[in-house]
């Protein structure tokens, strides 16, 4: 914790697949920035400037907190070396529910609430440790693993409900 003691700006980014929502809040808890972003590399760039308008400097990069310990956003926020910390998405909706009355889920507020769960008990989540690069190229290389077995599994199943479609003997035992 002894690293954020100086920290006045904390980040959450709520993730989905396809765009992220961000929120900044500052060490009151109280919104400074929130914005929709893309999954994409402009999007990444859009985060970074968010982040440099709210005091982010290389000496002391805002910390961010997100649902995931994978993806674009969070290998992006690390190969700038600041501290990201992976919560538990079921952590995240407890300190939610602390936050809201209503159980409704909106993806601005749960940045928010990740960004405040930095601010408030950031000593009791994960920080993302650094990866060295044999780390990183074992990364790269399970996750083309896993992206081949599913695309073989998906040309097969396809291959299957064609054959059954247009050749349904062929299939019989």
């Amino acid at each position: 914790m002894r690293e954020l003691e100086q920290v006045r700006v904390f980040c959450g980014i709520d993730w989905a697949s396809d765009h992220h929502d961000i929120a900044v809040a500052d060490e009151s808890g109280a919104l400074k920035a929130r914005a929709p972003i893309d999954d994409t590399i402009d999007g990444m760039n859009e985060l970074l400037q968010i982040l440099a308008e709210h005091g982010d400097t290389p000496e002391t990069p805002i910390p961010v907190a997100i649902e995931t310990s994978h993806g674009l956003p969070v290998t992006a926020l690390r190969a700038t070396g600041r501290s990201v910390y992976a919560i538990n998405p079921m952590a995240a909706a407890r300190y939610r529910d602390r936050r809201a009355v209503t159980r409704k889920k909106a993806d601005h507020l749960d940045a928010l609430v990740l960004a405040n769960i930095l601010r408030t008990d950031a000593d009791a989540h994960r920080r993302l440790p650094a990866d060295g690069e044999l780390v990183q190229a074992v990364a790269v290389l399970a996750r083309s693993q896993q992206n081949a077995v599913w695309d073989w599994t998906q040309a097969g199943n396809k291959l299957t409900s064609h054959l059954r479609e247009y050749f349904p003997g062929y299939l019989a035992p």
